[in-house]
C-alpha cells in the first residue's frame, strides 16, 4: 500500500517552535557521517550475501525459488519484506501525517489486503504456478498469448513502482545527507539502480529474501524503538498524542474525522472508498508480492508463512501511527508540507523529533538505524520488482519461444532480463525524478485491482473462464486504467500533478479504482459469454480437471515437469548440505 490520495495545495497548520527547528538542525550533522558509513556498510554486505546465497549457474529452481527450502517464518517475513515498500513507509507515513483518521484508515487497508491474499489466493496460487504468475493462468489456459499478456502486465504494474522508489531514492539521500544539486541526485539514483540490479541478477530469490528478511526486521525494530520515545514524550497518553497532532495540524477535530484527505474533491466519500478498494485488490496482487507464494514447498507452508506475514505488516500500522501522528503534533503540518507536499519525509521528521532538542550518541545511533532501515526499504523494495520482471520475461517469454530451452540459456535470459528492465527504470526515473510521482504510484495499484485481481480470481475459480475472457481482462482491465488516469487530478490540473501547467482533469475521483475495478470483471465475464458454448463448455472441462490440483493441491501429472524437477533440486540442495 502506498499513498494514493490527492496532494494538498496550500498546506496549513501550526508553525514548528524554534526549540524544535534547532534540535533538528542539530541533530542532522551528526547523523550524516554515521549513515553515511552505515549506508556503504549495508550496500557492501547484502551484495556480498547475494553473491554467496546466489544460485548454480543453471539451477532455474534454485533462481526462482530457492528450492523452496525457505522456513514458514522466513518466508512470511521475506513476503511482509516485499510488501512493505520505501512507498508504503514514507507514502503511508505522510497520509497519516498530512491528513490523520483518514491515513490511518488507508494503513489499516493493507493489512486488509494481505489477508484477502492469505483466505482467497494464497493456496491456489502455490498450487496453479510454478515460477511466475503466467503459470498461474496457463495452468487451465495454455499458451503464448496468454503467458505473453501476463509478461506485459507484469512489466506494466510494476515499472511505475520502481521508478517512484528509483526516483525518490535522490531526494531521500538528498535530506538525510543534506547535499541538494540534480546531477548528485542523478548520480545516487544510477549508483544505487545498479546495486538492486547485482541484487535481482546474482542473488535470485534466496538472495533478495534474506535482504527482505534483513529490512523487515531494521524497520519494525527501529519503527517501534521511535514510537516508544514519542509516546515516552506525551507520558504514556495517546490521547494526548491524538489532541496536539490535531492541534498543530491546523484543522482541528477534523483532523481526527474521516473526510480530510479528499476534501477537495467533488465526492469524497467516494474518493475515499475507491482508494481503499483499489489498496485491497491492488496490494494483494502485484506479480512481486504473489511470486513469493510459490517459495512454499507446500499449502500448508503458505498459511503458515502468511500467519508470520500479516502480524508483521498489521504490527507496523500502530508503529507509522504513532510516528505520523508524533510528527504533526512536534513539528507540525505546515513544516511537513513544506519539506513534501505528499510528506514522504514525515516518517524521518517524526523520528528526528521524538529525541527532543537534547540529543545522545545513542539517539544519534537509533536515528542512524531508521535511516539504515529506509535505505535497506528502497533497495529490498525495487530487487524483488526487478526479480519478478526478469523472472517473467525469462520464463513467460523467451520459455515459451525457444524450442528446446535448457537451464542455462534461460537463467542467462532471466539475468540479462533483470540488466535491461533495472537499466530501463533507471534511465526513466532519472528522467521523472523533478516531477510529482503520485500518478505512477496508483497506476501500480491501479492496474493490480482492475487487471490482474480479476483475472486471477476468474482463473481460480471460475470453470467457463476461457481464454478470451482472461485476455480482454487484462487487456481490457489495464487500458481502461491507463486512459481513466491521465483524466484524475494526479496527472493535471493541480498544483502538485505531475503536469501542473496543464488542466486536462475530467475523471471527478483520484483513484481510478471505482470505475476500472468492476469494468475489468465486467470484460471478463463479457469475453467469457462471447466466446461461444463450446469454447466455455471446454473450459470447464479442461478447469475440472485441474480443479483438485489448483483448490487443494492434488497430486498430479505435471507436464511442465514441477514435481521431477522439485524432487531434483531438493535433492541437489540435500547433497550440498551434506557436504
Amino acid at each position: 500500500m502506498t499513498h494514493l490520495g490527492a496532494a494538498i495545495g496550500s498546506p496549513i497548520g501550526a508553525e514548528t517552535s524554534p526549540g524544535t527547528a534547532a534540535g533538528l538542525s542539530e541533530f542532522s550533522g551528526s547523523a550524516q557521517t554515521m549513515s553515511l558509513v552505515a549506508f556503504t556498510a549495508v550496500a557492501t554486505i547484502t551484495l556480498l550475501l547475494c553473491v554467496m546465497t546466489g544460485p548454480d549457474r543453471d539451477d532455474l529452481d534454485e533462481f526462482y525459488t530457492g528450492y523452496r527450502s525457505l522456513s514458514p517464518m522466513r518466508n512470511g517475513l521475506a513476503i511482509a519484506g516485499d510488501y512493505v515498500s520505501a512507498a508504503t513507509v514514507l507514502g503511508t507515513g505522510g497520509v497519516i501525517a498530512l491528513f490523520g483518521h483518514d491515513g490511518v484508515v488507508l494503513a489499516l487497508s493493507t493489512v486488509l489486503s494481505l489477508m484477502l491474499l492469505m483466505f482467497l489466493l494464497a493456496e491456489p496460487l502455490r498450487n496453479a504456478g510454478r515460477f511466475t504468475m503466467g503459470d498461474a493462468l496457463a495452468r487451465r489456459m495454455p499458451g503464448r498469448a496468454v503467458r505473453i499478456t501476463a509478461c506485459v502486465t507484469t512489466l506494466a504494474a510494476l515499472l511505475p513502482l520502481m521508478l517512484v522508489q528509483l526516483a525518490g531514492t535522490g531526494d531521500l539521500l538528498a535530506f538525510i545527507l543534506g547535499f541538494s544539486g540534480d546531477s548528485l541526485k542523478t548520480g545516487v539514483v544510477i549508483g544505487l539502480g545498479t546495486l538492486m540490479i547485482g541484487y535481482a541478477a546474482i542473488g535470485g530469490m534466496k538472495g533478495t529474501a534474506l535482504i527482505q528478511i534483513l529490512k523487515i526486521v531494521m524497520l519494525l525494530g527501529s519503527g517501534a524503538v521511535i514510537a516508544v520515545l514519542l509516546l515516552h514524550r506525551f507520558d504514556w497518553d495517546p490521547g494526548a498524542l491524538l489532541g496536539t497532532a490535531a492541534d498543530n495540524s491546523g484543522v482541528g477535530q477534523g483532523f481526527l474525522h474521516s473526510g480530510l484527505q479528499f476534501a477537495d474533491g467533488p465526492h469524497p466519500e467516494l474518493d475515499m472508498i475507491s482508494a481503499q478498494l483499489t489498496v485491497v485488490l491492488g496490494g494483494a496482487c502485484l506479480p512481486h508480492v504473489t511470486m513469493r507464494m510459490y517459495t512454499a514447498g507446500s499449502a500448508r507452508e503458505v498459511r503458515r508463512s502468511l500467519s508470520w506475514a500479516v502480524p508483521s505488516v498489521a504490527l507496523f500500522v500502530p508503529v507509522i501511527t504513532v510516528v505520523g501522528f508524533g510528527a504533526t503534533a512536534l513539528i507540525g503540518r505546515e513544516v511537513i508540507a513544506g519539506a513534501d507536499p505528499q510528506g514522504n519525509t514525515a516518517y524521518l521528521l517524526g523520528s528526528r523529533a521524538a529525541f527532543g532538542t537534547d540529543v545522545s550518541t545513542t539517539e544519534t545511533l537509533i536515528f542512524t538505524t531508521v535511516t539504515t532501515a529506509l535505505f535497506l526499504t528502497l533497495l529490498a523494495s525495487v530487487a524483488g520488482m526487478i526479480l519478478a520482471c526478469a523472472n517473467s520475461l525469462a520464463h513467460d517469454v523467451f520459455a515459451t519461444r525457444a524450442k528446446s530451452p535448457t537451464p542455462h540459456g534461460e537463467m542467462a535470459v532471466a539475468r540479462i532480463s533483470a540488466v535491461a528492465v533495472g537499466g530501463l527504470a533507471i534511465a526513466l526515473a532519472t528522467l521523472v525524478q523533478n516531477r510529482s510521482l503520485q500518478p505512477l504510484v496508483t497506476l501500480s495499484f491501479c492496474l493490480g485491482a482492475s487487471a490482474l485481481a480479476p483475472a486471477l480470481v476468474y482463473s481460480l475459480f471460475w470453470r467457463r473462464y476461457t481464454r478470451t475472457g482472461l485476455l480482454w481482462t487484462l487487456i481490457g482491465g489495464s487500458l481502461s486504467v491507463i486512459i481513466v488516469m491521465t483524466g484524475t487530478n494526479l496527472v493535471s490540473g493541480s498544483p502538485n500533478a505531475a503536469f501542473p501547467e496543464a488542466d486536462f482533469n475530467w475523471f471527478p475521483f483520484t483513484t481510478t479504482g471505482l470505475v476500472t475495478i468492476p469494468l475489468g470483471f465486467a470484460l471478463g465475464w463479457l469475453g467469457t459469454v462471447t466466446s461461444g458454448h463450446d469454447r466455455t463448455e471446454e473450459q470447464r472441462r479442461r478447469y475440472e480437471a485441474v480443479e483438485g490440483v489448483i483448490l487443494a493441491g492434488a497430486a498430479r501429472a505435471d507436464t511442465t515437469g514441477t514435481d521431477t524437477a522439485r524432487k531434483e533440486t531438493v535433492g541437489r540442495e540435500t547433497a550440498r548440505r551434506g557436504h
